[in-house]
């Protein structure tokens, strides 16, 4: 069973962090996703850096920006990431656009994330009918659970389909807008919470963008199995470096 799936089953909302690999130093990818784990996330979201991050909001740009100013590849973080797994045992996935990993090479990639322990991707522009036709083959293959994006706009026909061939969980996008701009929940959020959950989905949904303290955190888990906060701990990383990541998740959990 694939990492993500275990993690699923276990009786917990469910704590998931972004980074942006490369960001702030070249080299803090691997202690990051260390101290993370050491301080109790459950799930690791590796953004691998994209030139043209049309999902992103102003913090995460700027920080794949610095990342590729850094020197950050697909390359290098599969090198960065080679002993991995002899320290740190949670959910790895890779967060990214589709044409890094096409000019990879798509199974290239995926043996690659296979080779170095990565048990999901998250790609929002590939779309999931294209995925479905010409791609599926070569995750399984290789073990890698593709995530799958819904939104406020996304049909319930849509959400049935992309729950049929969802192997791990739904990433569930709080609102239309970018990553990073929302405070709080209103009414609209929740209720597209509450639809989706009476929807009765096999695979959970976790929920991203607008996530940035306990109290997001509480209200994103209400209806849902766990939460994803990207922003909020860049910035965190921008004004602190890679020291005091305890204090960050310990605001959030406890």
């Amino acid at each position: 069973m694939n990492r993500i799936q275990t993690k699923l089953k276990e009786d917990k909302k469910l704590l998931s962090i972004y980074f942006s690999a490369g960001y702030p130093s070249v080299n803090d990818t691997v202690e990051i996703i260390q101290e993370l784990e050491s301080n109790g996330v459950d799930m690791i979201e590796i953004g691998l850096p994209f030139s043209d991050p049309l999902a992103d909001g102003p913090t995460i740009q700027e920080s794949s920006t610095q990342a590729l100013k850094n020197g950050m590849t697909s390359e290098l973080l599969f090198q960065q990431l080679q002993s991995i797994r002899a320290s740190v045992s949670i959910p790895l996935i890779i967060m990214g656009y589709f044409n890094p990993i096409l000019q990879y090479g798509v199974e290239a990639f995926c043996k690659a994330c296979q080779e170095v322990g990565i048990d999901g991707l998250i790609i929002p522009d590939l779309p999931v009918d294209v995925y479905d036709e010409n791609y599926k083959h070569l995750f399984k293959k290789y073990g890698i659970i593709n995530v799958f994006l819904i939104t406020p706009q996304t049909s319930q026909e849509r959400i049935r389909y992309i729950d049929s061939i969802s192997e791990g969980f739904i990433y569930m996008v709080s609102s239309a807008s970018v990553t990073g701009s929302s405070s709080g929940f209103q009414t609209e959020q929740t209720d597209y919470f509450k639809r989706v959950a009476n929807m009765e989905l096999q695979a959970p949904q976790i929920v991203g963008f607008g996530i940035s303290n306990q109290e997001t955190f509480k209200q994103a888990t209400q209806h849902t199995k766990g939460a994803i906060i990207g922003s909020a701990f860049i910035k965190h990383l921008s004004a602190n470096g890679i020291k005091n990541i305890d204090t960050f998740v310990n605001t959030i959990l406890h």
